[in-house]
């Protein structure tokens, strides 16, 4: 009963420190587009909002699994290294966007949150999903 009610402490905490790593990159992902992603998403139904965020998302945990597997059952380090690593997931993806922002033509914020699909957003999906497999991949 011990071991149960341990792991699921280890669990919950893995869990916050996810959850809060998804809520700054819900954040990022809200300050690099125009308008409020709440607002595009669940009223406007706004498709290309939704793909970039969940990307985001997406490549956040696959950062947090990586960092969990490779802690080796070190809680501590585990810990420590999905927050670390999740921070600078984040970091370098908000790079990546600048990045592609910059290569490409308009505004590319503008363009992720159009009403309209744009191919521009599977771009910047997948940069984000990369981003976080090349972190982990790093990570072990």
């Amino acid at each position: 009963m011990h071991n149960l009610v341990t792991d699921l402490l280890v669990t919950l905490a893995y869990g916050v420190v996810g959850v809060l790593l998804m809520g700054i990159g819900y954040v990022l992902v809200d300050v690099a587009t125009p308008g409020r992603l709440n607002e595009l998403i669940w009223n406007e139904r706004n498709r290309n909002a939704a793909l970039l965020l969940a990307s985001n998302l997406a490549g956040v945990g696959i950062i947090v699994v990586a960092a969990i597997v490779a802690s080796e059952d070190d809680f501590a380090i585990g810990l420590v290294g999905a927050g670390a690593y999740g921070v600078l997931g984040l970091v370098i993806m908000a790079a990546a966007f600048l990045l592609l922002d910059a290569a490409t033509p308009g505004r590319l914020g503008e363009i992720l949150v159009d009403p309209q699909p744009h191919p521009a957003v599977w771009v910047s999906a997948v940069v984000h999903l990369a981003t976080g497999a090349i972190i982990a991949a790093a990570i072990s």
